[in-house]
């Protein structure tokens, strides 16, 4: 019997685990001997994140919600690896596995290894070589702990081979976040935004902002938003606001008869409004795969990108964080000149599979 630990700790972490319940669950229907427990570490907690959001993804509700929400970087993974430990005494397992690069993904690693027990980590090697960003050295410090890696491009391969990763332990396995989009595509639900604003289909531009280094200084999300507003033509832009950003936004006073701030939208709304927009601006790095698989243009608002390939093949185009570099890039896709774009290879949602294929022979 194979026995493996989950974890999830964020929002985005669900989607890609989302998959992975899946598979275990189609393999045991097949008679193979996998069994897993789902640790909730309760990093992000909101409304979205209570019951709603499992039974949109089609999810059991998490074996335990370790309850670590709030406090600083450093109070936040103490409190993780607190609980987790306890947790993974409690139910010991042969593997822990862990995805993307959120503060759950390093402190249960850490855990994992100091109770000498194997660690899987799903999206490895990924690199914006940004030490600025806290994803970057939680992705380092989980790559380098990792007994097992999951990639979902050659780049990571590359990446993980410089820093020593043993070959055979290497598995290029495609994208979980694509296995979830491709699952849900035909599920997608019309948001009640759409018929309030009367948006019509190419029509509108959808935006998502919650970077420090673009929200946090007034002047410069002010500048941001100016440049956006005026060169989208007067499409309407629907900005679903982060509540750290609804804070910071309220006391600008930037208002536009375009500019549409609405509510965060759970994943089947959001995903709705982007596969039918012109475009999107953003400086998330999931929604870029999300847009390249769905062939939509995206303007990521940041200088690095640990998804190279969303650039190289897919729809993406980084133009830094000057507002200057708006303009162009909007007069760009008015023009009718922005890339088609394709899709990176094994991103054909099947990852989640591919991982739990090998998973049971590990």
């Amino acid at each position: 019997m194979h026995h493996i630990t989950l974890i999830a700790g964020a929002r985005p972490n669900f989607m890609k685990i989302a998959p992975l319940i899946h598979a275990a669950q189609k393999a045991q229907k097949e008679g193979i001997d996998i069994n897993y427990r789902l640790v909730h570490t309760g990093q992000h907690y909101d409304r979205q994140m209570s019951e709603t959001f499992f039974e949109e993804l089609n999810i059991p509700q998490p074996n335990v919600n370790l309850g670590c929400g709030g406090g600083t970087q450093a109070e936040q993974t103490a409190a993780i690896m607190v609980a987790f430990e306890k947790d993974l005494m409690e139910h010991p397992t042969d593997l822990v596995l862990v995805v993307g690069d959120v503060t759950s993904t390093m402190a249960c690693s850490i855990v994992a290894k100091k109770q000498c027990t194997k660690v899987a980590h799903v999206e490895a090697g990924i690199r914006s070589w940004d030490l600025t960003m806290p994803e970057e050295i939680n992705r380092m410090v989980t790559d380098s702990l990792s007994d097992y890696f999951f990639t979902t491009s050659e780049v990571a391969n590359a990446n993980l081979r410089r820093f020593g990763a043993e070959e055979k332990c290497l598995f290029f396995v495609g994208n979980v976040m694509i296995d979830t989009l491709l699952t849900n595509r035909s599920r997608f639900v019309k948001p009640s935004v759409s018929g309030e604003l009367h948006l019509q289909s190419q029509q509108y531009i959808v935006l998502t902002m919650h970077r420090p280094a673009n929200v946090d200084e007034a002047e410069k999300l002010k500048r941001l938003m100016n440049e956006i507003v005026t060169n989208v033509h007067d499409l309407p832009i629907v900005f679903p606001i982060h509540p750290r950003t609804a804070k910071i936004f309220k006391d600008l006073g930037i208002e536009a008869p375009n500019l549409h701030i609405v509510e965060p939208m759970g994943y089947l709304e959001f995903n709705y409004l982007v596969e039918r927009a012109k475009a999107v601006i953003t400086d998330s790095g999931g929604i870029t795969e999300e847009t390249t698989v769905m062939g939509v243009p995206c303007i990521t608002l940041r200088d690095n990108t640990e998804r190279p390939e969303t650039c190289t093949i897919g729809t993406n185009e980084l133009i830094g964080t000057n507002p200057d570099n708006i303009k162009p890039a909007l007069d760009k896709l008015f023009a009718g000149q922005w890339k088609n774009g394709g899709i990176p290879p094994l991103w054909d949602g099947h990852a989640a599979e591919r991982i739990v294929e090998i998973l049971a022979k590990l």
